[in-house]
C-alpha cells in the first residue's frame, strides 16, 4: 500500500495503471464472495491484529478514508496550540469518526479508539524530554497529554474505549513510556495503576521497569526540582497504592482485578527499594550522591504524612512490620563471634544517619511493646544480621525509654529460657543485646558490669539439673567481670571505673575509702551518700570491709577527732551494729591500758570458743538481767543487738542470709515442722521473751517499760521470723491448754508487738482452712486460736484477754486506729464472742457506772482470776469505744460461724445453756441489731438467710479440711450444726406463721421460698463442669440442700395448700428447678432421688392437699403436673413405694374416708404391674401411661437373680410396643449407672443382660428403638417434630427427623422426650454412645440394614464415643484394676472404641446409598475424629448405587 498522498477516485474500475483505493479493492471483493459468517469473523479478526501490529496508525487511516483523514490526524489532536483543535474536532466528532472507521474497518470501536489513545502517548513521551527529568513531562508535553486524556475520557464516558486493549498497547511502548504519564492516566481515571499492572504479561519485569523509575523520581525529587509538587504527589500516590495493595487483607478494590498479581508487584516494588537502599548503606553512600538523595527521599516515604489517611493504621503497622523484619534479616553473612568484636563501631552514633532516620520513623507508627516484641520474634525464627540488629538496639533504648525496662525483661526472660533448657543461642542473643545497650551509656541502659552483678547477686531459679550450668556461669561471669577489673565482692566505694589499671586490694582499698569518707564528712558535716547507699545496696563489703577499716581499735584522742564524730554519725544512724561498737569501744579502751595488745582486732572475743547456742543463751540471760531497769535504751539496745548476732550465729545464716527479702511465709498449720537447731533457738527466744516481761512487769507497767519489748522482737521479724511463727502455731495451736499464764501472757505481748511491726512484715500463706489468699502476721492469731472444745475455749479467752489488755496498757495514750493495727479484728471478735457465751452477766446493756478501770498487775501474779480480768476488759471504756469500729464488731455471721466450730460433746456449756444462748443471740442481740453494725434489721428471714448461707460456707470448709467425714451421724460432718439447724426450724416455722393473714383459709402465698433463692444464687457462684474438683464440690454443696430441705417443714417443698386453678403453688415450681436442673445430676439413685426426699415430698403434697376442699381432686391435679414437669418425682415414687405406700395410707385415711385419690392409685398399680409381671403364672397388662409401668417393671427387674433374667423377660412379647421402648430406656440407664456405681445393686453384667434381652424383643417385633439415643437431638422445643416410641413402621408416621433418616421416634409428641431426658441425669444421656456400643454383640444384621437411619445413628454414637474418649470422659465408666476378669472385657473403652471403629468399616460398604444421605452433616465438624471412617463415609457417599451386596462379609 501507499501512504496517503494518493487520491481517493469515485468512479468504478480505472484503466490501465491507475492504483484503485482501498475501498475499491475492499468492493470488489465484496461482489466477488459469497457471504460466510465464519470467513466474516475470521476477517474482522485480521483486521484487529492489523490494526493492532500497524506502528503508523494515521498512515492506516489515510489509506482507509482518503485525503479527509487528515482532519483526525493524531498530532492535530492533541496539538493544544492549534485553534484548529479546539474549533472544528469537538470530542463528540472525534468520536463519531471513530465509529465511522471502526465500522469500515471491522473492528470494535473500543478496541481502535484503545489503539489511537496509546499511539498518541506514545508520540507524546517519545518528544524530546528534559535530560534531567526522565521520568517527568515537559509544560509543552503535560498540555498535550491533558488534551488527549480530554478526548479519552469522552470516549470512556461514552463506552467507546477499552481500558485492557488500551493497558496492552501501553506496555508495547513501555521503553519510551514515562512515569509521569502512567501517574495522570490514574489520577484522571483512564486506567488505573491496578488495571496497568496486571495487564502486564511479565510481573517481574514490571516490577523492575517501577523500581528504575522511582528511583529517577526520588532522586529528582531531592534535586528540587521545578516540578517538584508534581513528582511528590506521583511518589505518595505510588507508596500509598503499594503499601495498599501490598499490606491490605482483602486488597480487591475494584472486581475485575484479581489481587494476587498486583499485591505480588507492590510487594516486589517495596522489597527492591528496601533492598537498594541497604546494599548502598552497606557499600558505604557518599554524602549527596545521587544515591544519597535518592535513599533520603525514598525513607522519607515512612511517615503518616506520605502514606496519608487514605490507608489503614494496620496495613501501615504490618509494611513497617516488614520493612523492620527486612532490615533486620537482609544479608546475615556475619556471625555472632564477629558481633561481639565488632559491635562498639554499631553504636548509635557511629550508625549512618539515613539508617538511623528509617529507625525513627519505624519508632513513630510502631509502639515500644510492638518494636521489642518483633525484634524477639525475628531473632527466635530467623537468621539476622548482627550488624542492623545491633544498631536497632541502639536507636531502640536512645530513641525509645519506654523501651528500656522491656529490653531488660526480655533479657531476663532470654537468660532464664538458657538456663532453664541449656539454650546457648539465647545466652549468645542476651550477651550481644546487653553489650550493645550498654555501649549508649547509664542514661539509656545500665552498664555491662552491673548487669553481671545483678545476675550473679539475684540468680534465676533454675531446675535442679541445670544448676551446675548456673554455678558455671556465675564463675564464669565473675571472671569476665575481673577481666573487666570489677570485683563485686571487693568493690570499693570510691574506685575510678574509668581507670585501666589494676583493681586494689580489698583491705587497702578499704582503707583509702574510709579516708576518702572521712574527708568528705570533714568537708560536709553529713555521712557522705556513697557511704549511705553501700550500707544498703553493698552491705556485704560495708561489713566485711569498709566498717573493719573504720573501726580499727586506737587509743582514742581526749578531743574527739574527725574519725571518732564520723563513727558517731553512723552509730547514730543505726548503721553500725551496737555489738560491733561496742566491741570496738571495749577494744579501744584496752588498747589506752595496754598499747601491746592494740594490734588484737575488733573480731578477739573471749567467748568465740563457746557453742553458738551457749553463746545465745548468755546474751539472753544479760539481757533479762537488764529487766531491773527496762527504760535503759542504749544498755537494752546493745544487748539485743548481740542478740542478733548471736541467733544468727546459732541458726547458721550468713550476712548475705540476712539481707535476703521474704516475700511471704509458708505455714503449715496442721503440721508444723521445726529442725532441732530452729526449734531450740526459737525456744530460747520465746521463754526469755514471757521470762523478760514477767521481769519487766514486776518493775514497772507496761507503758514504762521502754522499748525493749519492740527491740527483741526486731530480732524475730528476719530470716527466723518463719520458724518463730511455725513454733507459735505449734504451741498455740497444738498445745494451748496446757500453757501456763506466763506462757500466755508472753505470747499475747509478742502478738501485739508483731501487729506493732505489721507494715514491715512479709504475708503469711497458711493453706486451708484460711483463706486462700496471704495473711498479715497479726491475723494469723485468728487462725490458731480455735474454739471446738471446753479446753480451747479458756484457753482463747485468756489469751484474747492477756493480748488486748496489754495493748490497752502499752499504749494508753494512742488513738483507737493505732491500737487495731496493733491487734487482730479476729482477736477482738473472739474474745466478744467468748465473753457473751461464757459470761451471762456481760449480756447485759452496759450503764455509766459499769466501766472500769483496767490493771496489768493482777494479770502476771500467779493467782490470777481471768474470770475477773475477762469482765474488767469488757467493761473497760476504751475496749468499748474500740467495739464501735466497723473492723473490730462482732456481725451475726461472724457469731455463727464461732458457734459452729464448737463440738456439743466437748462445749462448757450444757445443752439447755447453750439452747438459751443461742436463742438470746439471735432474738435479742442480731435480729433486732442494724445491718450497718452487722445485725439484721429485725429481719426474721434475713436472719434465717444469712445462717443457711453461713452453715453452707462452714460445711464446705469442715469437709475439706479435715472434719469429720461420717455425714450419716452428723449433720454436715459436724454434731454442732444439729443446734443451729433447730434455730433455723424455729425461725423457718415463724415465717410460716407471718404469712398473710387476711389470706382466705388454704390459700398459698403467690411467692416463692427464701431457702430456694440462696440455693440458685450459690450455685451460679460455683464452678461448672465435669471436671472431678467441680463435680465433688457441687455434689456436696447439694447434699447439703438436701438436708436442710429435709429438716424443715414439708410445705417447703410444695406450700402449705393448693388451689385447683393453680394447683403447682412457687414453692413446688422451685422444687420441680432444683430437681430437674441439679438433684437430678448430683442426689438422684437408680433413676429416682433418694428415699427421704422423696418421702418428705409426697407427705407435704398430702397435708397441703387435705387443706383443701377436695383432697383428692388436689393430689390428681399435682401428680398430673408432675409426669409433665418433674417425672422424676414419680419414678422416684416407684422404687420407694413399698416403704412409702404405708405412710401415705396411714396420713391420708387419718383425714380421709375415701380411697387413695387416682394419681396414688396409678402408682399403686404400676408397682403392682411390675410384681404379677414378675410372677410364673400371670400375665398382667400394663396400665397407663406406658413410661410409668416401664420404670416400675424395671424397677422390679432389678430385684431378679441374674440368672433368670432372660426367663422373666419372655413374657415382654405379649406387651405394648411403647413399654418396650421405654422399658429399654431405663435399661440403658441401669446399665451405665451400674459402671458409674461400682457398688450398685445391678451389676454391670446383669444390667447388660437385661440391655440385650429387652433389645432382642423389640428388634424381633421389628419396633424402631434408635431414637432412644438421639433424645439430646429430637427433644429440643424448636424442632416440634414428632416422636414414635415404639410404633411399628407399618403404623408409624413416616415424617422423618431433620437429622436422620428414620421414623421418628414417639410417644405422641416432644413433650415425653423432654420427659425422658428429665428421668435421666446428664452424665448418662453424656454417655449414651457407650451404652449403644456395649450392645455391638446383639445387633441385628437384618435391622442394621432395615433402618436406613441405623447408619447415621451410629456413626453419630461412634464420633460421640471418641470424643467422649479423647476429653476423658469415659474415664468414668472403665473398670477399676480388680474387676477387669470379673466383667470379662466390658466397660473398656479402648476395646469398646476398637470394636466399633471395626463394626463400622465393616457396615459402611454393606449400606445402599440412600443411607447416607445426612453424612455430610454428621461430618461437619467432627471428621478428623477418624479419618479413615470418614473417607469410608464420604467414599460410599460418593459411589455408584450398588446393584449386590450379597457377597459382603457377615457383620454379625
Amino acid at each position: 500500500m501507499s501512504d496517503s498522498r494518493v487520491p481517493n477516485s469515485s468512479s468504478g474500475q480505472g484503466s490501465g495503471g491507475r492504483r484503485r483505493s482501498w475501498a475499491e479493492l475492499l468492493a470488489g471483493r465484496v461482489k466477488r464472495q459469497k457471504y460466510n459468517p465464519e470467513r466474516a469473523q475470521k476477517l474482522k479478526e485480521s483486521a484487529v491484529h492489523l490494526l493492532r501490529s500497524r506502528q503508523d496508525l494515521s498512515a492506516l487511516l489515510l489509506e482507509v478514508e482518503g485525503v479527509q483523514c487528515k482532519k483526525l490526524c493524531l498530532s492535530n489532536l492533541i496539538d493544544c496550540g492549534s485553534s484548529e483543535a479546539h474549533a472544528n474536532h469537538s470530542s463528540s466528532f472525534i468520536g463519531s469518526a471513530l465509529q465511522d472507521q471502526a465500522s469500515r474497518l471491522g473492528v470494535p470501536v473500543g478496541i481502535l479508539s484503545a489503539t489511537m489513545v496509546a499511539s498518541g502517548v506514545g508520540q507524546i513521551c517519545v518528544a524530546p524530554v528534559d535530560p534531567s527529568h526522565p521520568v517527568l513531562l515537559t509544560v509543552e508535553q503535560r498540555k498535550k497529554l491533558s488534551s488527549l486524556l480530554e478526548i479519552a475520557q469522552y470516549l470512556l464516558a461514552h463506552n467507546m474505549f477499552s481500558r485492557l486493549s488500551f493497558c496492552q498497547e501501553l506496555w508495547k511502548i513501555q521503553n519510551s513510556l514515562l512515569l509521569e504519564a502512567v501517574w495522570h492516566l490514574h489520577v484522571q481515571s483512564i486506567v488505573s495503576l491496578q488495571e496497568l499492572l496486571e495487564s502486564h504479561p511479565d510481573m517481574r519485569a514490571v516490577g523492575a521497569w517501577l523500581f528504575r523509575n522511582l528511583c529517577c523520581l526520588c532522586e529528582q525529587i531531592e534535586a528540587s526540582c521545578q516540578h517538584d509538587d508534581v513528582a511528590r504527589a506521583m511518589l505518595s500516590d505510588f507508596v500509598q497504592m503499594f503499601v495498599l495493595r501490598g499490606f491490605q487483607k482483602n486488597s480487591d478494590l475494584r472486581r475485575t482485578v484479581e489481587p494476587e498479581k498486583v499485591s505480588q508487584v507492590a510487594v516486589d516494588v517495596l522489597q527492591r527499594m528496601l533492598i537498594f537502599a541497604l546494599e548502598a548503606l552497606a557499600a558505604g553512600v557518599q554524602e549527596e550522591s545521587s544515591t544519597h538523595k535518592t535513599l533520603r527521599c525514598w525513607f522519607s516515604v515512612f511517615s503518616g504524612h506520605t502514606l496519608g489517611s487514605v490507608i489503614s493504621t494496620d496495613s501501615q503497622k504490618r509494611f513497617f512490620g516488614q520493612t523492620l523484619t527486612q532490615i533486620l534479616t537482609h544479608s546475615p553473612v556475619l556471625k555472632a563471634s564477629d558481633a561481639v568484636r565488632m559491635q562498639r563501631e554499631w553504636s548509635f552514633a557511629r550508625t549512618h544517619p539515613l539508617l538511623t532516620a528509617l529507625y525513627r520513623r519505624l519508632f513513630v507508627m510502631l509502639s515500644a511493646e510492638e518494636l521489642v516484641g518483633h525484634l524477639q520474634q525475628v531473632l527466635e525464627t530467623q537468621e539476622v544480621n548482627w550488624q542492623r540488629v545491633l544498631s536497632f538496639v541502639s536507636a531502640l533504648v536512645v530513641c525509645v525509654p519506654e523501651a528500656q525496662q522491656l529490653l531488660k525483661d526480655w533479657v531476663a526472660h532470654l537468660m532464664a529460657q538458657a538456663f532453664e533448657s541449656c539454650q546457648m543461642d539465647n545466652m549468645v542473643t542476651a550477651f550481644l543485646v546487653v553489650r550493645q545497650a550498654a555501649l549508649e551509656g547509664p542514661s539509656a541502659f545500665q552498664s555491662y558490669a552491673d548487669w553481671f552483678k545483678v545476675h550473679i547477686l539475684h540468680p534465676p531459679l533454675v531446675p535442679s539439673r541445670y544448676r551446675s550450668l548456673l554455678t558455671d556461669y556465675i564463675s564464669l561471669a565473675k571472671t569476665r567481670l575481673a577481666d573487666l577489673k570489677v570485683s563485686i565482692e571487693n568493690m570499693g566505694l570510691y574506685e575510678d571505673l574509668s581507670s585501666a589499671g589494676d583493681i586494689a586490694e580489698p583491705h587497702s582499698q578499704a582503707l583509702q575509702d574510709v579516708e576518702k569518707a572521712i574527708m568528705v564528712f570533714e568537708h560536709t558535716g553529713k555521712i557522705p551518700v556513697t557511704v549511705m547507699e553501700a550500707s544498703i545496696f553493698r552491705r556485704p563489703y560495708y561489713m566485711s570491709h569498709f566498717l573493719p577499716a573504720l573501726l580499727t581499735p586506737r587509743v582514742l584522742p581526749k578531743v574527739p577527732d574527725s574519725r571518732v564524730a564520723f563513727i558517731e554519725s553512723l552509730k547514730s544512724a543505726d548503721k553500725i551494729p551496737l555489738s560491733l561498737y561496742s566491741a570496738y569501744c571495749q577494744a579501744c579502751t584496752a588498747a589506752g591500758a595496754k598499747p601491746e595488745d592494740a594490734t588484737l582486732g575488733v573480731r578477739a572475743d573471749p567467748s568465740c570458743a563457746e557453742e553458738p547456742l551457749g553463746q545465745l543463751t548468755a546474751a539472753l540471760e544479760e539481757l533479762r538481767a537488764s529487766m531491773t531497769n527496762p527504760s535503759q535504751h542504749d544498755v537494752i539496745s546493745a544487748q539485743v543487738a548481740v542478740i542478733s548476732e548471736r541467733l544468727r550465729d546459732a541458726l547458721g545464716h550468713s550476712e548475705d542470709d540476712i539481707s535476703v527479702e521474704i516475700a511471704k511465709i509458708q505455714l503449715s498449720i496442721d503440721a508444723p515442722r521445726l529442725e532441732p537447731r530452729e526449734h531450740t533457738a526459737v525456744d530460747l527466744l520465746l521463754t526469755s521473751f514471757c521470762q523478760n516481761l514477767m521481769t519487766a512487769s514486776s518493775v514497772a507497767p507496761p507503758e514504762r517499760q521502754g522499748p525493749w519489748a519492740t527491740l527483741f522482737v526486731r530480732t524475730m521479724c528476719g530470716r527466723v521470723l518463719p520458724a518463730v511463727l511455725t513454733r507459735l502455731c505449734q504451741l498455740l495451736c497444738h498445745q494451748g491448754p496446757s500453757l501456763s499464764a506466763p506462757h500466755i501472757l508472753g505470747l499475747g505481748a509478742l502478738a501485739v508487738h508483731l501487729g506493732e511491726s505489721r507494715s514491715v512484715l512479709p504475708e503469711v500463706d497458711v493453706g486451708p482452712p484460711a483463706a486462700t489468699v496471704g495473711l498479715p502476721v497479726p491475723e494469723l492469731f485468728k487462725s490458731l486460736l480455735t474454739c471446738r472444745t471446753r479446753d480451747s475455749l479458756l484457753f482463747c479467752l485468756k489469751f484474747c484477754v492477756a493480748a488486748i489488755s496489754y495493748s490497752l496498757c502499752k499504749f494508753p495514750s494512742q488513738s483507737l486506729g493505732i491500737l487495731c493495727s496493733c491487734l487482730s479484728s479476729g482477736l477482738i471478735k473472739k474474745f466478744q464472742f467468748l465473753v457473751l457465751r461464757l459470761f451471762p452477766e456481760a449480756r447485759q446493756p452496759l450503764s455509766q457506772e459499769d466501766t472500769a478501770s483496767l490493771s496489768w498487775r493482777p494479770l502476771y501474779l500467779p493467782s490470777a482470776d481471768w474470770h475477773r480480768a475477762a469482765l474488767s476488759l469488757w467493761t473497760h471504756r476504751t475496749f468499748q469505744e474500740l467495739l464501735k469500729g466497723e473492723d473490730a464488731q462482732l456481725t451475726y455471721q461472724d457469731w455463727l460461724h464461732l458457734e459452729l466450730e464448737i463440738g456439743p460433746e466437748a462445749d462448757v456449756l450444757s445443752d439447755t445453756e447453750r439452747q438459751d444462748f443461742q436463742q438470746w443471740a439471735i432474738h435479742e442481740r442480731f435480729l433486732p441489731e442494724p445491718s450497718a453494725s452487722g445485725g439484721c434489721d429485725g429481719d426474721l428471714e434475713a436472719a434465717c438467710t444469712i445462717l443457711v448461707n453461713t452453715l453452707l460456707d462452714f460445711h464446705q470448709s469442715s469437709r475439706s479440711y479435715g472434719r469429720s467425714e461420717n455425714s450419716d451421724l452428723f449433720f454436715g460432718g459436724h454434731r454442732g450444726n444439729e443446734c443451729i439447724i433447730s434455730r433455723l426450724q424455729e425461725m423457718a416455722a415463724d415465717l410460716e406463721l407471718q404469712q398473710d393473714p387476711s389470706a382466705s383459709p388454704g390459700h398459698s402465698p403467690s411467692k416463692g421460698h427464701f431457702l430456694y433463692g440462696i440455693f440458685h444464687r450459690r450455685l451460679q457462684g460455683l464452678i461448672s463442669g465435669w471436671g472431678v474438683a467441680a463435680s465433688l464440690q457441687r455434689q456436696r454443696e447439694l447434699l447439703m440442700y438436701k438436708r436442710i430441705l429435709l429438716r424443715l417443714p414439708s410445705s417447703v417443698l410444695c406450700g402449705s395448700s393448693f388451689q385447683a386453678q393453680q394447683p403447682i403453688t412457687a414453692r413446688c415450681e422451685q422444687f420441680f428447678h432444683l430437681v430437674n436442673s441439679e438433684m437430678r445430676n448430683i442426689c438422684s439413685h437408680r433413676g429416682a432421688l433418694t428415699q427421704d426426699i422423696t418421702a418428705h415430698f409426697f407427705r407435704g403434697l398430702l397435708n397441703a392437699s387435705l387443706r383443701s376442699r377436695d383432697p383428692s381432686l388436689m393430689v390428681d391435679l399435682m401428680l398430673a403436673e408432675c409426669q409433665t414437669k418433674c417425672p422424676l418425682i414419680l419414678t422416684s415414687a416407684l422404687l420407694w413405694w413399698p416403704s412409702l405406700e404405708p405412710v401415705l395410707l396411714c396420713q391420708w385415711r387419718r383425714r380421709c374416708q375415701s380411697p387413695l385419690p387416682r394419681e396414688l392409685q396409678r402408682l399403686q398399680e404400676g408397682r403392682q404391674f411390675a410384681s404379677d409381671f414378675l410372677s410364673p403364672d400371670a400375665t398382667p397388662q400394663a396400665p397407663n401411661p406406658a413410661w410409668l409401668s416401664a420404670a416400675a417393671l424395671y424397677f422390679a427387674i432389678q430385684q431378679v437373680g441374674e440368672e433368670n433374667v432372660r426367663t422373666q423377660l419372655k413374657k415382654l412379647d405379649c406387651e405394648r410396643e411403647e413399654l418396650l421402648v421405654f422399658l429399654f430406656f431405663f435399661s440403658l440407664m441401669g446399665l451405665l449407672s451400674s459402671h458409674l456405681t461400682p457398688n450398685s445393686t445391678l451389676g454391670p453384667l446383669k444390667a447388660l443382660e437385661v440391655c440385650a434381652a429387652v433389645l432382642e424383643c423389640l428388634e424381633k417385633r421389628k419396633i424402631p428403638w434408635l431414637a432412644l439415643f438421639q433424645l439430646a437431638e429430637s427433644a429440643k422445643p424448636p424442632r416440634a417434630q414428632v416422636l414414635t416410641l415404639g410404633v411399628s413402621p407399618s403404623t408409624a408416621n413416616r415424617q422423618r427427623c431433620p437429622e436422620l433418616s428414620e421414623p421418628p421416634l414417639v410417644v405422641a409428641d416432644t413433650r415425653l422426650g423432654c420427659l425422658l431426658l428429665r428421668v435421666a441425669p446428664d452424665q448418662h444421656t453424656r454417655l449414651l454412645p457407650f451404652a449403644f456400643y456395649s450392645l455391638l454383640s446383639n445387633f441385628h444384621e437384618d435391622a442394621a440394614m432395615r433402618e436406613e437411619a441405623f447408619l447415621c445413628v451410629a456413626v453419630d454414637m461412634y464420633l460421640k464415643l471418641v470424643q467422649l474418649f479423647v476429653a476423658g470422659d469415659t474415664s468414668t465408666v472403665s473398670p477399676p484394676a480388680g474387676r477387669s476378669l470379673e466383667l470379662k472385657g466390658q466397660g473398656d473403652p479402648v476395646d469398646l472404641i476398637t470394636k466399633a471403629r471395626l463394626f463400622l468399616l465393616q457396615l459402611i460398604p454393606r449400606c445402599p446409598k440412600k443411607n447416607f444421605s445426612h453424612v455430610t452433616k454428621l461430618l461437619a465438624d467432627r471428621a478428623d475424629c477418624d479419618p479413615e471412617v470418614s473417607t469410608a463415609l464420604r467414599s460410599r457417599q460418593q459411589a455408584a448405587p450398588d446393584t449386590d451386596l450379597c457377597q459382603e462379609p457377615r457383620l454379625f
